[in-house]
């Protein structure tokens, strides 16, 4: 382990390495001219298919599969690791610069909502589903909500940041922060024992906000950490990560904005339901 001494007074005076290190930076704002475009549907989603993305895309689907047709959606890529979210158009409907960010122009006055826990409750609320109205259970949910938006940082940004992206591998923050990302795996682990979903029996935007980290975590699809946490010991979580990914609304909603993986799961962006039957005809027509 190589000694630091912090200085006095921190300054940003070369590149911090890794493979964001082109996009990160210790100031706000654009950084160049670009219009979002906007299209045919109320609801206009700026995204790309990371963890946090693809809670909402779950949602809109899920909504969708519901019947509620003012949930339709056009989803537009925002590629991160290109600079896409310092656009002047993009930092207008989210000044904090991260994906995802939602464009609501179906009342008289178009509504940004920006960070996804945010979106998920103003969809929740708009069209009265995935979120409990009784005092009771809705205080359950909107704290596993909650319990999310503080815990993953911790996994992504943390663990996932020093175990997969890191320029150097640190033991001290892969172990500080594989400790932490297993803890956290208890904690779900230990609700889920007596529960089906994350809130109780109900499926709910909780559920949304987690599984893109947490179960996709165990199941071995995200930083490539199962073996390294040994996630086969919390078998409650493996059980309800595969229940929810088994939910065709998830599956579709995992597609949207996808820039990795196989070329036919990604749906890099979406304008119609229709859009997922031309990936199925692009998955036979390669085999795969």
């Amino acid at each position: 382990m190589t000694d630091y001494t912090p200085p006095k007074v921190w300054t940003w005076n070369k590149p911090s390495g890794g493979q964001f290190a082109s996009i990160n930076r210790p100031i706000s704002g654009p950084t160049h001219e670009k219009d979002l475009p906007v299209g045919r549907h109320p609801l206009q989603l700026y995204s790309q298919g990371t963890p946090n993305g693809v809670k909402v895309t779950i949602m809109l689907e899920e909504l969708l599969a519901l019947g509620h047709a003012g949930a339709e959606y056009d989803a537009w890529l925002i590629e991160i690791s290109k600079g896409d979210q310092f656009g002047s158009g993009f930092v207008e409907v989210n000044p904090n610069s991260k994906i995802p960010a939602l464009m609501d122009r179906s009342g008289p006055s178009p509504i940004r909502v920006f960070e996804s826990g945010a979106i998920l409750v103003y969809l929740a609320e708009k069209f009265r589903a995935f979120l409990p109205v009784e005092p009771a259970p809705r205080a359950e949910c909107l704290s596993w909500l909650f319990w999310q938006v503080g815990s993953a940082p911790y996994l992504g940004g943390g663990f996932g940041h020093f175990f997969a992206y890191a320029p150097t591998k640190i033991e001290y923050a892969i172990d500080r922060f594989a400790m932490e990302t297993k803890r956290q795996l208890d904690v779900l682990d230990r609700r889920l024992a007596n529960n089906a979903f994350i809130a109780g029996n109900a499926y709910s935007i909780a559920d949304m906000a987690i599984w893109p980290w947490y179960g996709q975590l165990v199941q071995g699809s995200l930083y490539g950490a199962a073996e390294f946490l040994s996630v086969q010991d919390y078998t409650n979580v493996r059980r309800w990560a595969d229940a929810v990914g088994s939910r065709p609304a998830v599956r579709r909603g995992l597609m949207v904005n996808r820039t990795s993986g196989n070329p036919a799961s990604q749906l890099r962006e979406r304008h119609d339901a229709a859009d997922f039957d031309t990936k199925t005809e692009d998955k036979m027509n390669s085999g795969s």
